[in-house]
Formats: structure tokens, sequence, C-alpha cells
């Protein structure tokens, strides 16, 4: 693939990946049988905002019922080092709907490119073996050829994220 160049402003969001599942399969945007991907960025190490977006986006699949059938939710890690897959895979038992992806440093650095998401690896001055991981907080819709459909901002409303899913999923 060709990277765009020019103002980072103008790139478009590219929801094409090659990563590994928290079974430690490797996968892509189209193994996921055509359906929509519903797209998270986070960290298992996460306190706050990680957990509080899993919990929404299970809301939203709910609010979906049998649509959520055609919607499969997966959670990138933004920390590679600590999040392997046998992490993911313990993680993900509470949200068991989601798949789980990692991979090594340059993959996870490349679909960070690819989605436009920030994060970077803050040091915890008091204790060398913790970091925390400040990351964007953006869910993506991403079609199963990997293009970008919409993006939900951190806060967005549950009913409304569902409602635009069920819109885009009646075309």
């Amino acid at each position: 693939m060709q990277r765009e160049t020019g103002d980072p402003a103008r790139r478009k969001v590219d929801g094409t990946f090659w990563l590994v599942d928290h079974h430690g399969t490797t996968v892509s945007n189209r193994t996921f049988d055509g359906k929509l991907l519903l797209v998270l960025f986070g960290f298992t190490n996460c306190r706050a905002v990680c957990p509080r977006k899993l919990a929404e986006t299970e809301a939203v699949l709910d609010r979906l019922s049998e649509r959520a059938n055609r919607v499969q939710p997966l959670y990138i890690t933004v920390d590679p080092e600590r999040d392997t897959p046998n992490v993911m895979r313990d993680f993900l038992k509470a949200h068991p709907r989601f798949i789980g992806l990692t991979g090594d440093r340059a993959q996870i650095d490349e679909v960070k490119l690819r989605f436009r998401v920030f994060a970077r690896r803050v040091e915890d001055a008091s204790d060398p073996d913790n970091y925390n991981v400040p990351h964007t907080a953006v869910t993506y819709l991403i079609s199963a050829e990997g293009g970008y459909m919409t993006h939900f901002l951190d806060g967005t409303d549950v009913e409304q994220i569902a409602s635009k899913i069920r819109e885009l999923l009646a075309k």
C-alpha cells in the first residue's frame, strides 16, 4: 500500500489491517465473513476509558439485537509489549463478543497510522515497570473491505451509535 502524504488532517482512515487475534491466528479486515467491523483501540491495563468503551459497545450490540450478528467488534491494542494474545484472551473473557488484536510494535504502529490513532507510552517515574498509554478514544465502523464508514467520538450516546449502525446495515 502506498502511504498518503501531505497534510495529515486530510488523510482518510484506512481500515485495512493484518494482525494476530487473541487465539494466536493471523487475521485481516477481510477475515470476518463480510461483517461490518466496530473497532476500538485500547490496552488491557487501562483503568477507566477502555473498560467503559467496551461496556458501551456491548450496550450498542444489545440494542442492535439480531442485527448485531452482522457486526464484529474488535479491540486493537496500543500496547503490544504487554498485550500478547494470551493476555488479550484473558482480558476479553468478560466481553466474549469482542476479538482482541495485537501484533509486534511495527504492526501496531502501522494500524495506528492507517486509523489515524494517537497513542503514546508514558512512564511512571515512581514505578519503572508500570506505564500508561494515553490514546485516541474513537470507535470506528469499517466495511468488510476495510473502507471507512463512520466513527463515533468518545461520549457519543449508545442509542445514537446503534441508530447509525442500523441505518448503515439497511443500505
